[in-house]
This record gives C-alpha cells, sequence and structure tokens, in this order.
C-alpha cells in the first residue's frame, strides 16, 4: 500500500491515556467511522506481546474501514502485525534501513522539523513527513513549537505529503491555512473527546475547508 495525500486529511495518533473504560481498538473505530483517514499506533511502555496484540487488532479494524495504519518507531511490530508501515522519528532506524527491511510496498513516515531533514528524508525514500509541534501539546512536554514560516518552508522542500502534529485542535487548526499541509496528525484533539467520534468528524471537515482556501 502506497498513500495518496487524502489519506493524509485526518491522521489520528493514538494515546491510551483516555480510554475511558473502552478499548483502544474500540476507540480507533470509532475515530474511523468519525472520519479519520490515517491511524498511527504509538505505544512506549507495552511489552513486545501487549504490543504486537494490540497492533494486530488494530489493523484488522484499519482493513477494514481500508485506512492506511503504521506503527510509530518499531518497525519489528509493524512487520510482525502486517501493519502498512512505520513513522520515524529523527532518533530511530534510519529510513534506508527500514525500507530495506519492509519492502518497497510499506509506507514510511518520517518527522522532520526543519526543511532540510524534510529534504532528506525524501531523498532516503519517505512517503510522507510530519512536522510540529505546530502548537503547545501536552503529549511532548519538551518540545519547542514550530513556527509557521518554518512549516510553509517544509511543505514547499519536498513534492512528498507533510501532516502537521502538535496540539492541534478545533479551536487553532485554522491557524494553519495557507502553510502547505496536505493533513493534520492530532492526538488528544481525538482521543481525549468524550465523543471520539464526533471530534474527528468535526476536524475532517474543518481541515478540508482549510485546505480548500
Amino acid at each position: 500500500m502506497k498513500i495518496s495525500r487524502e489519506n493524509m486529511l485526518l491522521y489520528a495518533v493514538t494515546d491510551r491515556s483516555w480510554l475511558n473504560g473502552k478499548t483502544l481498538a474500540e476507540e480507533v473505530e470509532e475515530a474511523i467511522i468519525g472520519g479519520a483517514t490515517f491511524i498511527q499506533l504509538r505505544e512506549k511502555n507495552l511489552d513486545s506481546d501487549d504490543f504486537l496484540s494490540e497492533a494486530t487488532e488494530i489493523r484488522k479494524i484499519c482493513n477494514k474501514y481500508k485506512v492506511p495504519f503504521v506503527i510509530d518507531d518499531n518497525v519489528e511490530i509493524a512487520i510482525k502485525s502486517g501493519a502498512d508501515g512505520v513513522h520515524l522519528g529523527q532518533n530511530d532506524m534510519n529510513i534506508s534501513q527500514a525500507r530495506a527491511l519492509l519492502g518497497k510496498n510499506k509506507i514510511i513516515g518520517a518527522t522532520a522539523r526543519t526543511s532540510e531533514q524534510a529534504v532528506r528524508a525524501e531523498q532516503e525514500g519517505a512517503d510522507y513527513i510530519g512536522s510540529g509541534a505546530v502548537f503547545a501539546t501536552s503529549t511532548k512536554s519538551d518540545t519547542v513549537p514550530l513556527s509557521y514560516e518554518n512549516l510553509c518552508k517544509i511543505c514547499r522542500s519536498v513534492s512528498i505529503p507533510v501532516v502537521a502534529i502538535g496540539g492541534i485542535n478545533t479551536g487553532n487548526v485554522k491557524y494553519l491555512t495557507g502553510s502547505g499541509i496536505s493533513g493534520i496528525a492530532v492526538v488528544s484533539g481525538i482521543f481525549k473527546s468524550d465523543n471520539v467520534r464526533e471530534s474527528a468528524g468535526t476536524l475532517k471537515e474543518m481541515i478540508i475547508d482549510i485546505l480548500e482556501e
């Protein structure tokens, strides 16, 4: 599976901090029904067996709705679970090594905070770029927000899709208008909500409106 820009509209990044008695798989399905067009499973504290089990279950849901599904950081889990690919940070496995392990048809996303990092990632074979944090975020407390100007520069520097990430919600997404992004990656703006489906739907409508301006 490879991706189109339409796949990147609403990129939902999981967080089990706000499950409120539901399973992560249930919340992922709610996000997809609401409008999420891409799912990234991010787990920092699960052991390998539980991580693989979670990834396999969510992969089945994503396959059901034909939504691309990637694993954050962990190439091994991506391979074993049958995920569509992996998202790599600057300090993770390099893209060329991941490509050799995953094969040419899998998706590889890369984090980039500068246009130089974005260009290098594209040259090494990344399929899309994630850039941020564009706003202050509780998910990563040590992150310095990426300026609008730098986000625009990153978007102009590559031909692959760029998604903005970090602190994005219904109150601030409009400030990304005109930046050149293909979509938004959202964590708490979806999964912290009392109504995941509704929040995903609202954000998708908003990003579509922004990209049409």
